[in-house]
């Protein structure tokens, strides 16, 4: 998956804070650095990731370090805050048109989940009563057309081929 990547660089970055007594500004600073490059890699807009960095390390340097949390903590605290934030900060429903059919389309790079959601939305979706349509419209590549026709059958909903 894509996201496992990027996991795996953030989580690397900021365990290098863990457990430690004491932060020096250095030492954010130097996490910071990694987790910008990490962000970077993931493709994520540079001026999305320079306000996201900024945020987080005035924050982290500025940050009375709580009582309960070792610096460390309270830095891994403020990235999650802050990531939380960027990606919308509530939980969106979704939303039906008032006149069927509600369509919704799944775009991202091979390999993030998109399949795999479409799975996921279907069943939520005859879970609430609603009738999914699956469309595999990805016509260069037999085999996601294949994958989405075996997932939209144990969803339980019907797939469109072209």
């Amino acid at each position: 998956m894509a996201f496992e990547g990027l996991t795996g660089k953030l989580t690397g970055a900021l365990d290098k804070l863990r457990g430690r007594g004491k932060l020096t500004e250095k030492d954010v600073r130097d996490a910071m650095r990694e987790v910008r490059m990490a962000l970077l890699e993931a493709d994520v807009n540079y001026a999305v990731v320079k306000d996201f960095v900024k945020k987080v390390t005035d924050r982290a340097v500025g940050e009375e370090i709580l009582t309960s949390l070792t610096p460390g903590q309270q830095v891994v605290k403020i990235v999650n805050e802050e990531l939380t934030e960027l990606m919308g900060g509530v939980s969106a429903r979704l939303t039906y048109a008032p006149n069927p059919p509600t369509v919704y389309m799944l775009c991202g790079l091979q390999g993030a989940g998109k399949t795999t959601m479409a799975g996921k939305l279907a069943k939520f979706f005859i879970k609430n009563g609603k009738k999914p349509l699956l469309a595999a419209c990805d016509v260069y590549r037999p085999a996601a057309i294949k994958q989405l026709q075996v997932v939209g059958e144990q969803a339980g909903a019907e797939v469109l081929r072209p």
